[in-house]
């Protein structure tokens, strides 16, 4: 059973900067476009970025030029960069595939205060 264990969240001031990780289990992840998603209270969760095996990133447009995604296929470990935070990009952060092929992690907390 692959597992996802992501880690680095918190709680920041408007305009400040996270780094989040998440490690995958299993050796597959070097073959797996993988995603980091958002859920805030009362929403659905989101991708919000998204990176293939070979690199190639996508971001939704809410966190484009300020959020960056990257990946460390010797660790099984993807991370993702935010700058410039908002309060609206409070949300419990996960990772997972991009087809969500496996079972959520515990995801880690950001709260960004104004």
């Amino acid at each position: 059973q692959v597992q996802l264990v992501e880690s680095g969240g918190g709680l920041v001031q408007a305009g400040g900067s996270l780094r989040l990780s998440c490690t995958v289990s299993h050796s597959i992840f070097r073959i797996l476009t993988m995603g980091w998603y958002r859920q805030a209270p009362g929403n659905q969760r989101e991708l919000v970025a998204s990176i293939t095996a070979s690199g190639t990133s996508n971001y939704a447009d809410s966190v484009k030029g300020r959020f960056t995604i990257s990946r460390d296929n010797a660790k099984n470990t993807v991370f993702l960069q935010m700058n410039s935070l908002e309060p609206e990009d409070t949300a419990v952060y996960y990772c997972n595939t991009n087809s969500i092929n496996y079972p959520w992690g515990q995801g880690t907390q950001v709260t960004v205060s104004s």
